[in-house]
C-alpha cells in the first residue's frame, strides 16, 4: 500500500495534485464490495491545504459547481436535513448529541482544548446490514479540530474517497463548514478567529476506471500548464490582499 503526502495551496490545487498523484503512482485495486464494483487506481493519501479559503473554492473543470457545494455544506454537513436520506454527515453531527453546538460552547469555555473531535462514524457501521437493510458506512469518518494562532484548523479522515467526483465538493464544502463554525464561535464569543488549514487523510483515495479518460485529459501537460498559470495568478492576488 503506497502512502503519498500532498501539499496544496488551495482547494482546486488539492484536487489536481491528488488526481496527478493517483494517476502516476496509484495501486490498481479491484473494488468487489460496496456501492460500486469496479477497477480503480488508489492511494493511501494525506493532503495539506494551506490556504483553503482562497476563492474560487472549485475549479471550473470540476464535476460540481458552487451552487452544489453550498447545498452540500448547508444540507449535508451543517444541518443534515434531507428528506429520504437514511443519514447525512450533518444528521450524525446533530443527533443524538448536537456535536457542533457542544463544540462551540466548549471552545468558548476553553479555546486551547485539543480534544474536540466530531465523530461521524458509529460502532454499528461495521455491520453489513443494519435494521435488515444493506448498510453503507459513511466515507467521512471524523473531523478533528484545533485552534492555533487564532485560526481553527480541521483534520478529516475519509475511509474511502472518490478523488474525481467527490473530492472537489467535499473539500470545498468542508471549508464552508469551517467558515460557518468559526463564524458561530466569533458571534457567540465576540472573538475574531479565522478558518485555518485543512488536512485530509484517506486510506483509499481512488479514481474509477470509468473516469480514467477524463483524468488523463485533464492532466494533459498542455491543459495542466494553463491551469497552473491561472492558479499562480490567484496566489498573487491572494498575497496582495
Amino acid at each position: 500500500m503506497k502512502h503519498v503526502k500532498i501539499s496544496a495551496f488551495d482547494c482546486p490545487d488539492a484536487w489536481y495534485k491528488t488526481l496527478g498523484a493517483i494517476w502516476n503512482e496509484g495501486d490498481i485495486f479491484e473494488v468487489c464490495y460496496g456501492s460500486e464494483y469496479a477497477k480503480t487506481k488508489k492511494l493511501n493519501l494525506s493532503i495539506e491545504v494551506a490556504k483553503p479559503e482562497t476563492r474560487p473554492l472549485v475549479d471550473d473543470k470540476a464535476p460540481c459547481d458552487m451552487k452544489y457545494v453550498q447545498w452540500y455544506a448547508l444540507k449535508y454537513l451543517w444541518s443534515g436535513i434531507i428528506e429520504d436520506e437514511t443519514y447525512t454527515y450533518g444528521s450524525r453531527l446533530r443527533k443524538p448529541i448536537d456535536q457542533i453546538e457542544a463544540a462551540i460552547k466548549r471552545y468558548l469555555e476553553e479555546p486551547a482544548d485539543r480534544q474536540i473531535t466530531f465523530a461521524v462514524r458509529l460502532p454499528e457501521d461495521i455491520m453489513k446490514r443494519v435494521n435488515g437493510r444493506k448498510h453503507e458506512p459513511p466515507c467521512l469518518s471524523l473531523i478533528d479540530t484545533e485552534i492555533l494562532e487564532e485560526k481553527l484548523h480541521l483534520t478529516c479522515y475519509f475511509r474511502s474517497w472518490d478523488a474525481y467526483a467527490g473530492l472537489p465538493a467535499n473539500v470545498a464544502g468542508i471549508q464552508l463548514f469551517n467558515e460557518a463554525f468559526v463564524s458561530e464561535i466569533n458571534r457567540q464569543g465576540n472573538l475574531n478567529l479565522k478558518s485555518g488549514k485543512l488536512i485530509f487523510h484517506s486510506k483509499n483515495c481512488h479514481i474509477y476506471k470509468r473516469q480514467f479518460k477524463l483524468v488523463e485529459d485533464m492532466l494533459n501537460p498542455k491543459n495542466h500548464g494553463r491551469r497552473k498559470m491561472l492558479r499562480a495568478e490567484n496566489r498573487l492576488k491572494e498575497s496582495r490582499m
